[in-house]
């Protein structure tokens, strides 16, 4: 039977319909192989995983995580550090993750008394050099801790040091995986030793003036400087937070250590604001929950 010319243009029409028909769906299979794993594709590839048991720790940071305070006044204490002591009261994290017999081989402390952001960069460098699986960092009390409210560390300084440290770490240690801690509620620790007489000579030492000078006034002046100091804390936390939100291999505490009631029992009874034995324990125990939770905090 012979096919009239309008049938052959229907059927060619209706052969390219099906064509372009194939070809889109071709092209939406490839985007779904393609899609991320949030969006659920079955192609995705799967970001890396956060370790729960690193097999070696560095640790960075301030006056805390040297133990300052801990066992005698105005000095270093190392083995009660949270971090990477090896005092058998606190059970540092790398003691908890490493065993005892671990934490001598296995774990470094470049953490150094008095330091700021500005500081965590260099500190970060010394501790890619041991390709460490898991690096901690507290870091920020001292950007609060300033001889007066108006000479603490501005938000924008601090978020960019703090994204170049990262940033420098990651391309220096790819794998390492980061943990940071947030920053104490220096406001609380005042709360805890203002009532002492004692304690407010040790602070005349020049220990935290922004937080902890004139620590029974009731003044106006008194009062707005103290929670200007907290709100700076508070901002400097979310920084950390947002900081660590990009980078897959970096986990913020949620908050644990900020929110954490210290009682004047578990501080130094030297200084009643760094963290004495009991202390760097609860830190430890912070920690540890936090590393080898199977997620992160909400």
């Amino acid at each position: 039977m012979r096919t009239t010319a309008p049938v052959r243009r229907t059927r060619r029409a209706l052969a390219g319909a099906a064509a372009a028909t194939a070809l889109l769906a071709g092209a939406l299979t490839g985007c779904q192989a393609d899609a991320t794993p949030e969006q659920g594709g079955r192609g995705a590839q799967a970001g890396p995983r956060w370790n729960t048991a690193p097999a070696s720790i560095a640790a960075v940071g301030d006056s805390i995580t040297r133990g300052f305070d801990a066992c005698s006044v105005l000095a270093d204490c190392p083995e009660v550090s949270w971090a990477t002591g090896n005092d058998p009261v606190v059970r540092s994290l790398a003691a908890r993750l490493l065993g005892d017999a671990g934490v001598p081989t296995r774990s470094w402390n470049h953490a150094a008394t008095g330091s700021r952001m500005a500081d965590l960069e260099g500190q970060l460098a010394s501790a890619a050099e041991h390709k460490p699986e898991l690096v901690t960092v507290m870091v920020g009390s001292n950007d609060a801790c300033r001889a007066s409210a108006s000479a603490m560390t501005p938000v924008t300084e601090f978020r960019a040091g703090f994204e170049k440290a990262i940033g420098a770490l990651r391309a220096a240690s790819p794998t390492s995986q980061v943990y940071v801690s947030s920053i104490p509620d220096l406001q609380r620790l005042w709360q805890q030793g203002k009532d002492s007489p004692m304690v407010r000579q040790v602070w005349k030492l020049g220990i935290c003036q922004s937080m902890l000078a004139d620590p029974l006034s009731s003044a106006a002046s008194a009062t707005a400087r103290r929670e200007q100091v907290r709100a700076r804390v508070v901002e400097y936390n979310e920084v950390l937070r947002e900081v660590c939100a990009k980078d897959a291999l970096c986990r913020y505490d949620g908050g644990a250590v900020f929110q954490y009631p210290f009682a004047a029992d578990q501080l130094s009874h030297w200084d009643w604001f760094h963290p004495g034995r009991d202390g760097q324990a609860r830190l430890a125990e912070l920690a540890h929950r936090q590393v080898t939770a199977a997620e992160p905090p909400r």
